[in-house]
């Protein structure tokens, strides 16, 4: 039985490290074996290529450059890790995906989402997750939660303009896409925001509380 695969996404400060725990918590006890990973990275090549992106020394990286390393630690990914383990029945729950680099990449950097869409054609070859959960907050609250976790990384360091193009494109994805994504309002208190996780969670797939 092949597994599901389950991505949660969403800018900077919205809690997705907080509330990927309470997630693969929440599945496991509905009887599936999950794997939680992350992008860029999940592989030993893919995090190297994940301190590329982040690091604030590489402030002047191209768009295309940027796009390409992301779309390279995806392929990797795909290939070593998220393909194999949906195969054998194992859920993925992953800390972002393709959805973001039509966020950041398109929305922020400006890149055409044809040229998104033709790299996500040739690398995932029909595979995307079947569900979303967009974990949702206003930018200038996401940023200050940001600032609270240290020196900022690359992407951290973009101006406030930058992120609310990556909301505006995550919130305009999720109007294009309901029956996959789910919206939370992250803004909320943690018990609050992991009420909302666990009921959409619910709609999706049996959930033993």
């Amino acid at each position: 039985m092949k597994g599901r695969f389950i991505t949660v996404e969403g800018g900077e400060g919205v809690g997705k490290t907080t509330n990927l725990q309470f997630i693969k918590a929440l599945l496991e006890k509905a009887g599936n074996k999950v794997q939680v990973t992350r992008e860029p990275g999940g592989t030993e090549l893919g995090e190297s290529i994940r301190k590329l992106l982040l690091n604030p020394d590489n402030k002047g990286m191209a768009a295309d450059t940027e796009l390409l390393l992301m779309f390279a630690a995806r392929a990797e990914h795909l290939a070593k890790l998220i393909r194999p383990a949906l195969e054998t029945g194992q859920w993925i729950l992953c800390d972002r995906f393709t959805d973001a680099t039509y966020a950041y990449q398109g929305g922020g950097r400006g890149v055409s989402a044809e040229r998104i869409r033709q790299l996500e054609n040739w690398v995932q070859q029909g595979l995307a997750p079947d569900m979303t959960l967009l974990l949702d907050v206003p930018v200038k609250l996401g940023l200050q939660r940001a600032s609270e976790r240290g020196f900022p990384d690359r992407f951290e360091q973009e101006a406030q303009a930058f992120f609310e193009r990556v909301r505006a494109s995550y919130l305009e994805q999720a109007r294009l896409e309901p029956s996959r994504y789910r919206v939370i309002d992250a803004s909320r208190p943690l018990q609050e925001v992991q009420d909302q996780i666990a009921h959409a969670l619910s709609d999706f797939v049996t959930v033993a509380r």
